[in-house]
């Protein structure tokens, strides 16, 4: 009886694996048809000349970014104008300093520049920390795309008090820390001269203000900056170890920032830079998400309630 059952459960084995022949031709044509789509997909970079950085993109955003930063210069170079102009020599020596061909910093330009700003936590201006100011201020205020540029809402103790509050809320962080985050990068914007706002929103989603985030592909800190690629401007604070204090990291990254906004030629397009989709045509939704929690913080501030005392029926700001 045994001997009969096993006779007929392997006919009915060989039965279905013969009647299931052709499904199997199917599907796996079907997969070899995917397979050459999306090679195909990849090597056309879907209109946009990307090639396999759009698949490299999708799949390892990252290591995406250590390309865009570390490769920078050859990239970017097709957005420059083909000049031989002042300003287009400026450019190189600019992106020739972010993308680690520098020439040695003059001491003379190693000083901290200093601050008159109304802080949250004033002692964080009182901190001795060398100025980024010497690569930033190279980068003409004329091809800063005006939206980038400080608008001057952070002036203002209240204005300041609030954002924290907000992050304090959103991210349940220690206050004094997000005191400490927040008054720095207000420091930090009226030294590189870029709009404290911005930097907050991007401090937010890149690492929820976080300092000892870090992605495995080395990018590190509040502004998340590649520390391998530029580990030539930390050098200016002591070496990469330096690459998680909050003071340093805002600063470095405050600075690639603003180059790619001035070389991208607009806030969205930098952003698009910044986060390595540089030559891709989609940046994955994260200009969209730092511009909407920046305009967060600007209704934030423009929608504070003000105090107002009347005198003789006249509506005061106190």
């Amino acid at each position: 009886m045994s001997k009969w059952l096993t006779n007929n459960l392997s006919k009915a084995k060989d039965l279905l694996a013969h009647a299931m022949t052709p499904v199997y031709r199917v599907i796996n044509s079907a997969l070899v048809v995917a397979v050459f789509m999306v090679v195909g997909l990849w090597l056309s970079g879907n209109g946009t000349n990307a090639g396999a950085f759009d698949l490299a993109r999708i799949l390892v955003p990252d290591e995406a970014r250590h390309i865009v930063w570390s490769n920078g210069f050859g990239m970017l170079e097709q957005y420059k104008t083909a000049n031989d102009s002042p300003t287009q020599m400026a450019d190189s020596e600019i992106a020739a300093v972010l993308y680690n061909k520098s020439n040695p910093i003059p001491a003379s330009l190693n000083s901290a520049k200093q601050q008159t700003v109304a802080l949250l936590m004033p002692s964080v201006g009182q901190i001795q920390v060398k100025s980024i100011s010497h690569l930033a201020d190279r980068i003409p205020t004329s091809r800063i795309d005006p939206e980038a540029l400080d608008s001057n809402l952070m002036g203002s103790i209240q204005n300041q008090r609030a954002v924290a509050d907000f992050f304090e809320k959103k991210y349940k962080l220690d206050r004094a820390k997000i005191e400490e985050y927040v008054s720095n990068t207000i420091l930090v914007a009226k030294e590189v001269n870029i709009d404290p706002v911005l930097l907050l929103a991007v401090i937010s989603v890149e690492s929820n203000f976080n300092p000892t985030t870090k992605s495995h592909a080395g990018a590190e800190g509040l502004m998340q900056v590649m520390t391998s690629v530029h580990k030539d401007k930390y050098d200016l604070y002591g070496g990469t170890t330096a690459a998680v204090k909050p003071e340093v990291n805002i600063r470095v990254g405050a600075y690639i920032l603003k180059y790619l906004i001035a070389t991208a030629g607009s806030l969205r397009n930098g952003l698009k830079y910044y986060v390595g989709a540089a030559n891709a045509e989609h940046d994955g939704g994260y200009a969209d998400k730092v511009l909407a929690e920046r305009n967060r913080l600007i209704s934030l501030c423009q929608n504070r309630p003000t105090n107002r005392v009347t005198l003789n029926g006249k509506d005061l700001r106190s």
